[in-house]
């Protein structure tokens, strides 16, 4: 006798595909779409991401990479491994997403951090007293530069212990950050970690923050689907101007044009919003008599 065998509902846009073991070509558009979406719709710049001059890509942060987990319904597991020495906190964490639903393991994602970074490692002293009352080769002399002049500031190693905790939830971030990354599929979109490296080791450009913003990468194209949006007639229409606009400026990465466009359906969706309100009706003189009367009622109270 063949036994019924019940198979789990198919996810559109969704992370599992259990019938086929596979997704279709529609269906990672729908996942690309759905990202970028909850992306314009739910999260903020600089709470859920945020842009570092000379980046390609926005940095996803980790409200943002929760904002996709529950968007998708991913869980997390972690996996800590303490590296840990007598001078020095250090954690490997690997972080697994789950399906909510099925259990099903979607991707992992790995993040390491260590007492012995640079913005760990080093503490201002409280008073010049501390710093030379500290070893030599625990204290040092870090030279910065602040508006244009050189500055001294001394400085004492930190006790890893303090920082074991902090330590190990950056451990934890970054591996969360990078699992959402593999499993979401968003690294078009989203890059990470930027934010934690030191100023020093970051790219070039990231250092030029105040400059004017550069003009889009293909003008022609931000011209394009601009003037596509200003002509949009309808609130429908702009929503399909919108998807392919961002289909389309999405394939050249080129984050100018985007939020150019991103301006520009906005205004037009405002613009399309106040002339579909109804106008209000003329108002005859008898309407307003009658009108007036019917307002104010009086009841008598008994005595």
């Amino acid at each position: 006798m063949n036994e019924i065998i019940h198979m789990p509902a198919r996810e559109a846009s969704g992370l599992t595909a259990a019938e086929v073991h596979r997704f279709s070509a529609v269906e990672i558009r729908q996942r690309v779409n759905l990202v970028q979406e909850v992306m314009q719709g739910i999260m903020k710049r600089d709470t859920h991401y945020g842009t570092i001059p000379g980046t390609p890509k926005p940095t996803l942060y980790k409200p943002g990479a929760e904002v996709l987990c529950v968007t998708f319904r991913v869980a997390q597991e972690y996996r800590i491994e303490d590296l840990s020495t007598a001078n020095t906190a250090r954690y490997r964490v690997t972080c697994v997403g789950r399906h909510q639903t099925t259990g099903i393991a979607l991707g992992e994602g790995v993040g390491e951090c260590s007492s012995g970074e640079e913005k760990y490692k080093w503490r201002g002293s409280i008073c010049l007293e501390e710093f030379e009352a500290t070893p030599e080769n625990m204290r040092r002399v870090k030279f910065s530069k602040y508006k244009g002049n050189v500055e001294k500031r001394p400085q004492v190693r930190t006790e890893a212990a303090d920082l074991a905790n902090t330590v190990l939830k950056m451990a934890c971030k970054r591996a969360m950050i990078a699992m959402t990354l593999n499993v979401t599929a968003a690294s078009d979109i989203f890059t990470q970690d930027i934010e934690d490296l030191p100023e020093e080791l970051r790219p070039q450009e990231a250092h030029q923050a105040g400059k004017p913003t550069p003009a889009p990468h293909d003008p022609a194209l931000a011209a394009h689907w601009i003037a596509q949006a200003e002509a949009a007639a309808t609130p429908e229409a702009l929503t399909e101007i919108w998807k392919a606009g961002v289909s389309a400026i999405n394939e050249v990465k080129d984050m100018t044009s985007y939020e150019a466009f991103k301006v520009a359906v906005g205004a037009r969706g405002v613009t399309l919003k106040e002339a579909a309100k109804p106008e209000p009706e003329p108002v005859t003189e008898t309407a307003a008599a009658n009108a007036t009367d019917d307002e104010v009622e009086f009841e008598e109270i008994p005595q």
